[in-house]
């Protein structure tokens, strides 16, 4: 459905007649889950694009709160659930802004750095207590769930590779990446941990932002930035931090080679991020 500055502006006068006379306009880079809108200088408005996004916002507005007092680093803070109306379908919600330059946006970022405040943060937020949380299933796309429900999307996409010893490569990673599970208690799961979803700010990580697909399960699938971001050093620094076993990282190239060759996102370097990949299971990395 169309959402506009209009819509929003419209759902702020109906439900949040107190933010009314605020400014309203389109923030920079919105994602494809929600539109989103900056209202006033210290808030943004959330909009789910279509139905299937919609349970999101209630899983956040529940949620963040809890885990914000368990993390050091910012995440966003809902300060108003809004309701389904006449013009607009499903709930939607208000959180706090946060400053912050998304790694899209920045070019001069320490990676080195980067790697061990990101470890950080997931290690904070996969030992956060995860009693009574959403376990990940259909709602969150299976992020932190088995692999094996994208099998199926994997047995058509991997013959295609041209090149055999890749292909080949490509087969025995996805074989063993689907014969093992996490064998200890769910914890948080992002489900999204993608540069678009990273603020940084003075060369380090600042806050980690939507958390739509947020779960609890197997946290590999928060692990594929190691190559979708990280050069070899920098990869080495984050996989040192997290410190996790040898069938966590494997289930964690699987999660990496099924995203890129079945749903990258546009202007991921395909080629890169393969070649990096094929190479570091090859040479044994996750050992």
């Amino acid at each position: 459905m169309e959402i506009n500055i209009k819509l929003a502006q419209n759902l702020i006068a109906e439900q949040f007649p107190q933010w009314a006379e605020l400014s309203i306009s389109p923030v920079s880079f919105s994602g494809w889950d929600n539109r989103t809108f900056h209202l006033g200088q210290d808030m943004v408005i959330r909009l789910p694009s279509a139905e299937e996004y919609a349970p999101q916002i209630l899983k956040e507005c529940l949620w963040l709160p809890k885990l914000a007092r368990q993390i050091s680093f910012k995440i966003p803070k809902p300060l108003g659930l809004g309701y389904p109306s006449e013009t607009y379908p499903w709930h939607w919600s208000i959180n706090t802004w946060i400053d912050g330059k998304s790694l899209n946006q920045d070019t001069n970022v320490d990676l080195h750095q980067l790697a061990k405040d990101l470890a950080q943060f997931l290690k904070e937020f996969e030992a956060a207590d995860a009693n009574n949380g959403p376990v990940a299933g259909k709602h969150n796309f299976y992020r932190g769930a088995s692999l094996t429900h994208y099998d199926h999307e994997m047995q058509e996409a991997i013959p295609k590779i041209k090149n055999k010893e890749q292909r080949e490569i490509a087969e025995k990673l996805w074989q063993e990446a689907t014969s093992s599970e996490w064998e200890h208690l769910p914890v948080w799961v992002h489900g999204d941990i993608a540069t678009g979803n990273l603020l940084v700010k003075d060369g380090g990580l600042e806050a980690v932002i939507d958390f739509g697909q947020l779960a609890i399960g197997d946290p590999a699938c928060d692990l594929v930035i190691a190559w979708n971001l990280f050069d070899v050093e920098s990869r080495a620094i984050f996989k040192k931090n997290m410190n996790l076993d040898k069938n966590t990282w494997i289930r964690a190239m699987g999660w990496c080679l099924w995203k890129t060759l079945c749903w990258p996102v546009k202007g991921t370097p395909v080629e890169r991020i393969l070649n990096d990949l094929y190479q570091d299971y090859d040479k044994k990395y996750y050992q």
